[in-house]
């Protein structure tokens, strides 16, 4: 096996595979193009989306995508779906201006405030996963931009209803977003998810 792809399922299995997710989320709204700022080596998505842009600027990152040939033909051998394998890597700041198209899909795990600093390249209509380890969760639940539709359990099943259960802080306490993104640390709810789901408005 080439060390390329060798290094990328070392990681998937370190970080934990997240491949029934990104199919979960594919299927439900009709993905075909994504975009996943913080990706470091994660090529999951397109074993299941044809048009993925994976955005980092850690060195480690940009060394693997240097070998992006290695990698589509890894992806063009395992993928899920009858089309060509779209794949494209910027070694960039996802919070700097992107020369890139709007996409169906961004994805935000573990990265910073991926939503919103890029959904500007979000189609409306279109969804933007993600958790709130950092707290990307909260900003987006309460940014007019978005509109919080579900969440994805544990067993990567998709909940739309009872949403009005999260997000919300013991006794009532109010959510201060300015400490949330000066923490970069997503708060202790009562109830949480492993990811929350919201479409662009």
């Amino acid at each position: 096996m080439n060390k390329y792809i060798e290094e990328y399922k070392q990681y998937v299995n370190k970080i934990g595979n997240r491949l029934g997710l990104y199919r979960l989320v594919t299927n439900k709204y009709n993905v075909s193009s994504a975009l996943y700022p913080g990706s470091h080596i994660d090529i999951d998505p397109s074993l299941v989306i044809s048009k993925v842009t994976y955005i980092d600027n850690f060195e480690g990152a940009i060394k693997f995508f240097k070998n992006i040939d290695v990698i589509r033909e890894y992806l063009e051998t395992n993928k899920e779906y009858n089309s060509h394998c779209d794949i494209n890597f910027l070694a960039e700041d996802y919070t700097k201006l992107l020369n890139v198209v709007n996409v169906d899909l961004i994805i935000s795990q573990y990265a910073g405030f991926v939503g919103q600093a890029t959904k500007k390249y979000l189609k409306v209509g279109g969804i933007l996963l993600c958790n709130d380890s950092h707290g990307d969760a909260t900003l987006a639940k309460f940014d007019n931009d978005f509109e919080f539709i579900g969440i994805v359990e544990s067993n990567n099943k998709i909940m739309s209803n009872n949403l009005d259960e999260y997000f919300k802080l013991p006794r009532d306490k109010s959510i201060d977003l300015d400490i949330v993104r000066t923490k970069m640390k997503g708060l202790k709810y009562i109830v949480m998810a492993d990811n929350y789901i919201f479409r662009r408005v």
